[in-house]
């Protein structure tokens, strides 16, 4: 797989491109609502506040539009810091 988070040593949670794309997708339209820059490309190490300059609006629109496209709640759980850890979650 081409994006993978280690779980343990010997555990790998693979994801699939789609998910990403989609999620680059959404990631780009609350960028550009914004008037921020786009990106090209996310990791599963990207993190929302630190790499992507997310604020508390920006969060709230990106759970809205993740749970509008994959019918899960991001946030439910407790609060996701990185791309991997949405995936996590629309992965289940």
């Amino acid at each position: 797989c081409l994006f993978a988070k280690r779980l343990t040593n010997k555990t790998c949670v693979c994801y699939k491109n789609k998910e990403m794309d989609k999620l680059l997708d959404i990631i780009n339209i609350i960028l550009k609502n914004r008037g921020k820059p786009t990106m090209k490309q996310i990791s599963a190490d990207t993190d929302l506040r630190t790499d992507l300059g997310f604020d508390s609006l920006d969060l709230a629109e990106l759970t809205a539009r993740i749970e509008a496209e994959f019918d899960v709640d991001i946030f439910e759980d407790g609060i996701v810091f990185k791309i991997s850890d949405i995936l996590e979650k629309i992965s289940k």
